[in-house]
């Protein structure tokens, strides 16, 4: 602990534990039990809040990490409703929901989590009540009743739960005291927004047991407009509550129950609005017309910007798999949105159906803490949660504009898929479900003797079990099912059963049970089981002078199970693969940090630190194991991180200033790309560096200000490359993008290969028909000489035909040519981010105050993706919102209103690039638009 409690505010700080410096970032402050500095300017004196970022209670400015706490009224506040809003009060922080269910890239100094898979860990470590949590809904939940929330930056590969790269986020939830106490708020606002939030804490023994209940209900419409049925979606309907029993038998024992409970139930999309620059593919290629062959050679969206007026096409869905099965077995004919655009407003959609959002979960937590002598303390965290999901969602979002052909399959071009229902549209739709687990128990014994020498000893042990489900679901893969089925058995409804061997089976029910290959399932079992010993000692050197030692020694151990994809092969059921059943990831890994922290007085503090951060690797799916170079595992993360801070209360008390700078040695960071229809990871080296400046200062009484600064530097190091999916050929024209046919071994259907030109001219040339066989080319210049001579052409033609397509010049293959990747700014990265906000109470008669606020943030452009062209840059954006806050605390009444957005902006915050066989459309992750609304609160 510190010499002195000083009283200063906090509106929310900053400095990191292991990197380079932090500062801190203006929150507002709880109140504490520390002593004013010296009185100046008659009560402008902010006040610090107690922080736990070294396991153990120490006032934040006497704290050598960069650590940013807000307390509940900090957060109601700047109307930091939930975790997305973190980054508008942090320097050098970003957010952006994921793709896929309960993804999300919460990035902290350019590091966070860019790859995607279910072995993956988060880059920035999510906690309740320092436990470790491998998912929650930190980022679907909204905050209620906590006591503060704190966002660590820089690696945590100490104390904290299972190692961090880029920082921890750490919610601690408010727990039972000893006088009784309640409150209830109620909200209203636009979009017809309903809130509910309260709490109340009941003693039953004193101090020796207590119980509080606490809770918050949300429900409004949605933000987008479905135009397809002029239905609003992207609500929210949820609820969470939260339970806390302190018993407190002797003084000397303390302990703490908590069950949390969250349930939503909703039409929340996962991601937003789909862009697309369409790609209609070249009508001639060497001068040579391309013919029918044109509907084989278009990769479904071509890279350009996202903010382009070409952006908002449709995809070409003859470069997508259901696209080709449909033109190859007839009951399509080339692009079934030819003519269909997108909306330009960022928040409508055109879909058949309304999204679905179903999540549940429970966390049960037993903290104990028990004073073994005056100077020992022995502390056991057990935490055990569980959680299930379902959403649902319109693969495409747009409506195509061309239905079926008539065909014996779909008369009147009209179809009845078990999934989808009766439609006569091209209509895809996936679904992401899963089910978790997670269990972990630390130990840990501290010290707090008054020699030089102190320590904090433990370990944990974690063990998480998960089964994720990813459907994509589409009625031109049923239609191809029973075309294949007939042209195999001769009887499209055929039992896959009885004929397993030639029999493509279908499942019949509404609701997919992995039955069915005529979709495609992604279903991954993964058991992750981690223990690590970790320590820090302390030795007080001089009244000024403090070292740090910490060291870590983690154990992670990942078990995958390996499903063969059975999309439209024969049979009926899921396999787990017989070449590779499960996949294996064992890493042991020892990190830590030391440094020093000094007091040139009571009021300022400078601290240097070292650190090694670790992030664990992983297993790629098989399916894509081998292409574009993709290796059987991806590999772990490695930090070397160096931090210099200093941390300063100034002018009487009245004004806090922080700063720090760092400096990264990052190895091995993870990228997520998705390659034959799932999700591949490669490692990059960069170095990371960059400055954050924090602030608060109170220059008369009633008077707050605040501002942040944060500057960060990213760079891709040297001898790096990666294919980039979106431009395979990196804009070649002596190059063609073609899409893969069917029953070409080891190449998944409708995934893209890369030929010359003058192959296609050649075969077009020799005849027309020839263009028909391109997407075969796919299989490889072997397979496709056979292929040929299979289809009727001579050996002469078949060979001069292979070797035209097949001559590539240097540095390309059938994969494409790799981009180099050196020098590029990893993603998610802006060089800047700032923050202003200012706040001044007035006080009239008879106790009522009013407190009016604003907040002001602004984030400088950044790039979606590692390639950093012109299709990956994310525009800058900035935000605005003002709270006015009106009370009488005599009363225990509190009225405020807020406008958040101010000026209903709805930038990019993020995009997703989807699979060569899907046609590589952009998913959009946006800001929320303005929201306004009244509060009213009662406490009691």
């Amino acid at each position: 602990m510190s010499q002195s409690l000083r009283m200063r505010s906090l509106l929310a700080m900053g400095a990191s534990v292991t990197v380079l410096a932090a500062v801190a970032a203006p929150a507002f402050a709880q109140q504490s039990d520390a002593k004013p500095a010296a009185q100046q300017g008659g009560g402008n004196v902010l006040e610090e809040l107690v922080v736990t970022a070294q396991k153990k209670e120490e006032a934040l400015q006497d704290v050598p990490i960069a650590v940013s706490a807000f307390n509940q009224d900090s957060l109601e506040a700047q109307k930091i409703d939930g975790g997305p809003n973190l980054q508008q009060a942090i320097p050098n922080v970003t957010f952006a929901k994921g793709n896929f269910t309960n993804s999300f890239n919460f990035a902290i100094r350019g590091i966070g989590n860019k790859a995607v898979g279910v072995s993956t860990d988060g880059g920035v470590g999510v906690h309740e009540n320092n436990a470790p949590l491998q998912t929650g809904n930190l980022f679907d939940a909204e905050f209620f009743d906590v006591e503060r929330v704190e966002v660590l930056r820089g690696p945590q590969g100490t104390l904290y739960g299972r190692n961090a790269t880029g920082g921890v986020v750490n919610i601690i939830t408010a727990k039972p005291v000893d006088t009784f106490e309640a409150n209830i708020r109620a909200e209203a606002g636009n979009y017809s927004t309903q809130k509910l939030r309260g709490m109340i804490n009941v003693p039953i023994l004193g101090d020796k047991l207590a119980v509080r209940v606490a809770g918050n209900w949300l429900k409004r419409d949605g933000f987008v407009t479905n135009t397809y049925n002029n239905h609003k979606v992207d609500d929210r309907d949820l609820y969470s509550t939260r339970v806390s029993v302190m018993f407190n038998p002797i003084d000397t024992l303390r302990t703490n129950f908590m069950w949390e409970h969250f349930n939503e139930d909703d039409s929340r999309s996962r991601v937003g609005k789909q862009l697309c620059t369409k790609d209609n593919g070249p009508a001639t290629i060497g001068g040579v017309p391309t013919g029918t062959a044109r509907a084989f050679l278009t990769q479904g969206c071509l890279p350009a910007s996202l903010y382009g007026d070409s952006a908002y096409g449709t995809v070409n869905t003859s470069g997508t798999l259901t696209g080709e099965l449909g033109n190859l077995v007839g009951f399509t004919s080339g692009d079934a949105n030819a003519g269909d655009t997108a909306s330009r407003n960022l928040r409508e959609i055109e879909s058949l159906f309304d999204p679905i959002y179903r999540s549940k979960s429970d966390i049960y937590q037993f903290n104990l803490a028990y004073d073994l002598t005056d100077n020992l303390t022995f502390t056991s965290m057990t935490s055990y949660s569980k959680g299930k999901v379902y959403t649902k969602l319109d693969y495409n979002r747009n409506v195509s504009t061309i239905p079926f052909n008539n065909t014996p399959f779909t008369p009147g071009g009209f179809f009845t898929d078990p999934q989808i229902g009766r439609t006569n549209l091209f209509t895809t739709l996936d679904i992401s479900a899963g089910n978790s687990k997670q269990w972990s128990q630390e130990l840990r014994l501290q010290s707090n003797f008054d020699g030089p020498l102190n320590f904090n000893f433990g370990g944990i042990y974690f063990d998480y079990k998960t089964v994720t489900d990813y459907y994509v679901i589409g009625n031109s893969l049923t239609l191809s099912a029973l075309a294949l089925n007939f042209q195999n058995t001769g009887n499209p409804n055929c039992n896959p059963v009885a004929l397993p061997a030639s029999c493509i089976g279908i499942d019949t029910n509404a609701t997919p049970d992995g039955s069915g290959h005529n979709y495609y399932d992604n279903r991954s079992p993964y058991h992750l089981k981690s223990n690590a010993l970790f320590g820090e000692l302390y030795w007080q050197a001089n009244e000024k002078l403090k070292f740090t030692l910490g060291l870590r020694r983690t154990h992670d151990d990942k078990r995958l199970d390996v499903y063969d994809t059975v999309l439209l092969s024969p049979g009926i059921g899921l396999k787990q693969s017989t070449t590779t059943p499960q996949e294996k990831s064992v890493f042991n890994e020892l990190t830590g940090r030391f440094g020093f922290d000094y007091k040139l007085s009571d009021d300022n503090l400078l601290y240097a630190f070292y650190s090694k951060g670790y992030k664990g690797g992983g297993s790629n799916p098989p399916a894509a194991a081998g292409a574009a170079g993709v290796k059987p595992q991806f590999d772990p993360e490695f930090v070397n991180a160096f931090e210099l801070g200093s941390k300063n209360t100034l002018a009487g008390g009245s004004l806090m200033l922080n700063a720090t700078g760092f400096y990264y040695d990052y190895q091995g960071y993870q990228i997520s790309k998705i390659v034959s229809r799932t999700s591949v990871n490669e490692n990059v080296n960069a170095k990371v560096y960059g400055l954050e400046l924090e602030s608060v200062w109170s220059p008369v009484r009633n008077l707050r200000l605040n501002a942040n600064l944060g500057y960060l530097h990213t760079e891709i190091g040297g001898g790096v490359s990666s294919i980039d999916t979106m431009d395979r050929t990196q804009g070649n024209p002596l190059y063609q993008v073609v899409k893969a046919g069917p029953s070409i071994p080891g190449v998944a259907v409708g995934s893209n290969c890369v030929v010359a030109s003058a192959g296609v001219a050649t075969a077009l040339t020799v005849n027309p028909a020839l263009g028909a066989t391109v997407p075969f080319a796919c299989g490889g210049k072997a397979f496709y000489t056979a292929f040929l001579q299979s289809r009727g052409v001579p050996a002469v033609y078949a060979n001069a035909i292979s070797n035209a397509m097949f001559n590539y010049g240097a540095g390309y293959s059938i994969e494409g040519k790799a981009q180099d990747l050196s020098g590029n700014q990893l993603p998610n990265s802006p060089h800047w981010t700032a923050s202003v906000g200012a706040q001044y109470t007035w006080d009239f008669a008879d106790g009522w105050s009013a407190t009016l606020r604003g907040d002001y943030y602004h984030q400088s452009k950044q790039y979606a993706r590692v390639y950093n062209t012109a299709y990956d840059q994310l525009k800058s954006w900035n935000n605005a919102n003002i709270t006015l806050k009106i009370e009488k605390p005599d009363w225990g009444l509190q009225i405020d209103a807020y406008v958040k957005n101010l000026g209903n902006k709805t930038p990019i915050t993020d995009a997703y690039t989807t699979d060569d066989s899907s046609g590589l459309f952009t998913n959009l992750i946006t800001l929320e638009p303005r929201l306004y609304g009244v509060g009213v609160t009662k406490s009691f």
